[in-house]
């Protein structure tokens, strides 16, 4: 990540929120344990099942069948969806999608919408919308309901209360429920389950996301570990899903195999507590669920990415969170440092490419291109490739119509190309360099306090040029071979024997 001192005080910078971040120790300490817990269970997980690479290479082969595909599986799921009962609704953005839920909702002059844990709803922000519009909307799970009262966005895709402290949790739920609660687990989960349950019985409408659309039946699949996605789908007479456009797998032989995927790397998990298929609303003899289930499929850039060899497969996406868990930028810096719904690697490429625009440019920085993202993916995604291409895009942007950029990355370069292109030229900088760092070289090491290297040097050694160059060592050293060779001989000559 470049460029971290600079700008500190910016928080519209992804390097202004990291540097606010990095002086947060609980919140390092705190992402650092939950991501070290949540890699070793997927090791054990992965290792157990066997054969993890192979499953890998399956997961990738159908999502990439299914995203080079998707018009034709999109529209299988939506005849299905439809002959079993449902509604869809197509949104082109966000805008459009939360214009479809808000006019579901006051068709049905609802006043309490219970939701599910759903990333694409945070996306489309639509608990704003529906909250200006004067329905109340109540996250029901646990770390979603927690960052709520915070009034805050999630911090991990998988574990969205991951930089909050039981006390913080405490006086949140104090403030909530009008009574000193403690900082005892159980007491503060007894306290959500009580809130919560009232939600569940009094909710008009229930709204969930959607891991994944199966064409060939039409249905919709939740995995989750707390069962309230359960109770928000089954218990309001509306239920209303809100599905990313790419979502979609062609089969429950398909299915299977992101079972096995999704939970092992997620949180390390055999299998996930409650994997819920619905497939249109409750029927005549059935005797819970929804009266009317409503689909809003939302575009919001995913179709722009088809076609395009560089950024289609970030569509495969399963959204276990893998990536964000190896990191090192993630694990420092949390998720509220990327100032979007998705952080991690995985929003470092997606949110550039959905919202398009300078505000989230400066995202695929947020990276050491060490490639773990990759090799933590159980669908293969290249994020790290990704992140190049999408710099290279972001340099392109910044280039003036001759051609020429003037900003100070690309007058480094050129200036490095030139200086470094000649040996001469080469020898004479390093020795002005010699003599440039002494007065900031301590015990080998450069520090500085100011100026343009305190970026770097705030946060990382920058070892010292040697008192020698290599070149000069290495020239010395032959001549002292040579001469002790010379000598060797005279001495074998001047022996008697």
């Amino acid at each position: 990540m470049t460029g971290v001192g600079a700008g500190a005080k910016d928080t519209t910078t992804i390097s202004g929120r990291s540097h606010a971040a990095l002086a947060d120790d609980f919140l390092r300490a705190a992402v650092r344990f939950t991501t070290d817990r949540l890699k070793d269970r997927k090791r054990g997980a992965t290792e157990e099942l066997g054969r993890w690479e192979e499953w890998r290479e399956r997961g990738r082969a159908i999502r990439s069948h299914t995203v080079a595909n998707l018009d034709h599986y999109l529209r299988q799921f939506v005849a299905n969806a439809r002959a079993a009962g449902a509604a869809v609704h197509f949104a082109a953005d966000a805008q459009e999608a939360s214009a479809a839920v808000l006019g579901i909702v006051q068709e049905k002059q609802a006043t309490l919408v219970a939701k599910s844990k759903s990333m694409v709803s945070e996306e489309i922000h639509i608990n704003s919308r529906l909250e200006e519009h004067g329905v109340r909307v109540v996250e029901t799970d646990l770390g979603e309901y927690i960052i709520q009262l915070a009034h805050e966005t999630p911090s991990h895709i998988i574990i969205p209360a991951i930089h909050k402290t039981r006390e913080q949790i405490k006086d949140l739920f104090t403030h909530d429920g009008g009574q000193d609660l403690g900082t005892d687990t159980k007491a503060l989960v007894a306290f959500a389950r009580s809130k919560l349950r009232e939600t569940f019985l009094a909710a008009d409408i229930g709204m969930t996301g959607c891991n994944f659309g199966i064409a060939e039946s039409g249905s919709v699949v939740l995995f989750t570990n707390e069962g309230n996605a359960d109770m928000v789908s089954a218990l309001p007479k509306t239920h209303i899903v809100v599905m990313g456009m790419e979502r979609v797998l062609p089969t429950f032989a398909d299915l299977e195999v992101m079972a096995n995927l999704l939970p092992r790397s997620a949180t390390g998990q055999k299998v996930i507590t409650y994997m819920s298929v619905i497939t249109g609303p409750r029927r005549a003899r059935e005797v819970s669920g929804p009266t009317e289930l409503h689909i809003v499929i939302l575009d919001n850039g995913r179709s722009s990415q088809l076609g395009d060899a560089e950024f289609q497969d970030v569509l495969n996406c399963i959204r276990c969170g893998a990536c964000l868990n190896v990191c090192p930028v993630y694990r420092h810096v949390g998720g509220h440092a990327y100032g979007s719904v998705y952080p991690g690697p995985i929003g470092a490429v997606l949110t550039p490419l959905l919202l398009q625009g300078e505000e989230f440019a400066d995202l695929p920085n947020a990276s050491s291109l060490c490639g773990a993202c990759y090799e933590a993916c159980p669908v293969k995604i290249p994020l790290h490739d990704m992140l190049v291409a999408l710099r290279r895009r972001a340099a392109q942007r910044k280039a003036k119509p001759g051609g020429v950029r003037v900003d100070r990355e690309r007058v480094a370069w050129s200036g490095y190309a030139t200086l470094f292109a000649k040996p001469g030229r080469y020898r004479l900088v390093t020795r002005v360099a010699r003599i440039v760092q002494a007065p900031l070289a301590r015990d080998g090491y450069i520090e500085s306090t100011f100026g343009p290297l305190v970026g770097w040097t705030g946060s990382r050694h920058a070892p010292a040029l040697a008192p020698e160059p290599f070149r000069d060592r290495f020239s010395r050293m032959k001549q002292d071979v040579k001469v002790a060779r010379q000598n060797d001989g005279k001495a074998a000559e001047s022996d008697p024997r």
